[in-house]
């Protein structure tokens, strides 16, 4: 295939692969698309370790790198504020709250000295310009030829550091204007996201976004994204006007995914109808499955999610006990258990090799043109 995106990365199909995992980073670039890893959750040492990785397996074939550095965030002004004054502040009622949902589903606490998974790698804010810099350097650091911005207009130090190592840029967007700004500040390709995605999202579908976004910044390509994980839907996006396609969940239920086996079972049963856009894990809208946890965060009775970052370092510790105690599936943390995930887990019906999946995308994506093109009379 060749479009905008294929000649600048300079792969064989306009599939980018956006996962948390590096095996999927791996599977997808040597399939012919390209993997981007969301490195939001890891600490530099690990970062470090998943690059060299990935390089190992990919050689010199290109893959990306999506991190969260906002322009804005809380105490930015004042040039941060710690993770530490963030709690201080938490207000007692939510406090409360989340230890009453962990007792009320039988959640027990981390055992002594064990470890888990968590958001938090240091003292500064996460979400924060401060606390991803390092991130952002060791990406430039390895050779990642794609550097994303997964939250809002790049900030200026991130512009420059990509520009100066010669890297490309992009940042999402969920309206016109957006993606506008995105332009007018150096980047050079949109991520048009519709609310149909996982994770942090607006509120306008891709249908309707993508030739908004498309017409708001041409020439620049365009990546179409939200609601696409087969083949179909990537013919659908780029005759709207797309140059090719940003996928993040129809990986979560790969073989090659670190999804938690119970929220994959949870992905690989739900219709489309089973997501939410909820605040209850970062502090924004962002799309996940529908859970016992949401529920609970979705009650009018009950405290209102904070902002971003303190209501995603108000519950870190707990996702960790819900998740080390979900593996029992008749336990009440299975039944909050979830993770974040688009309408097109629908779809997301049986798990299978990563590169399979990207193959399948392309033979769909085909027959979808070809029937097109029959409804075209000479």
């Amino acid at each position: 295939m060749q479009t905008p995106i294929t000649e600048m990365f300079g792969i064989d199909v306009p599939i980018l692969a956006f996962t948390h995992c590096r095996d999927v980073v791996a599977a997808v670039t040597k399939a012919g698309g390209m993997g981007v890893l969301g490195a939001v959750a890891h600490s530099p040492k690990q970062l470090e370790i998943d690059l060299a990785w990935i390089e190992d397996e990919v050689g010199d074939l290109p893959y990306g790198v999506d991190l969260i550095v906002p322009a804005k965030y809380e105490g930015s002004d004042e040039g941060g504020v710690s993770n530490a004054e963030i709690r201080a502040q938490f207000p007692d009622a939510h406090l409360e709250f989340v230890d009453d949902i962990l007792d009320r589903y039988g959640v027990p606490p981390l055992p002594e000295g064990a470890s888990a998974a968590s958001l938090v790698t240091g003292d500064d804010a996460i979400f924060s310009a401060k606390a991803s810099a390092p991130n952002l350097e060791i990406a430039l650091a390895h050779k990642s030829a794609f550097i994303v911005n997964a939250l809002g207009p790049p900030p200026k130090h991130m512009i420059d550091r990509v520009k100066e190592e010669g890297r490309l840029l992009g940042a999402l967007a969920g309206r016109p204007q957006h993606a506008q700004r995105h332009v007018n500040v150096g980047v050079d390709v949109i991520i048009a996201q519709g609310g149909e995605a996982g994770g942090h999202t607006g509120e306008i579908g891709s249908m309707v976004l993508i030739p908004e976004i498309v017409d708001a910044v041409a020439p620049v390509p365009v990546l179409g994204a939200g609601g696409i994980g087969r083949g179909r839907q990537m013919a659908a996006a780029m005759a709207l006007g797309a140059q090719g396609v940003w996928c993040g969940s129809v990986w979560l239920t790969t073989e090659e995914a670190e999804t938690h086996p119970t929220v994959k079972k949870k992905f690989l049963d739900a219709s489309s109808a089973d997501t939410i856009r909820s605040r209850s894990r970062t502090g924004k809208p962002a799309r996940q499955l529908k859970s016992a946890w949401t529920e609970e965060w979705e009650n009018p009775d009950t405290p209102m999610p904070l902002g971003m970052p303190a209501q995603p370092l108000l519950v870190d510790q707990a996702i960790a006990r819900i998740d080390r105690a979900a593996h029992s599936e008749d336990s009440g943390a299975a039944q909050l258990a979830n993770y974040f995930v688009g309408q097109i887990v629908g779809s997301m019906n049986e798990s299978k090799p990563a590169a399979q999946v990207v193959f399948d995308m392309v033979d769909e994506f085909i027959d979808a043109c070809q029937n097109l093109a029959g409804f075209v009379g000479e």
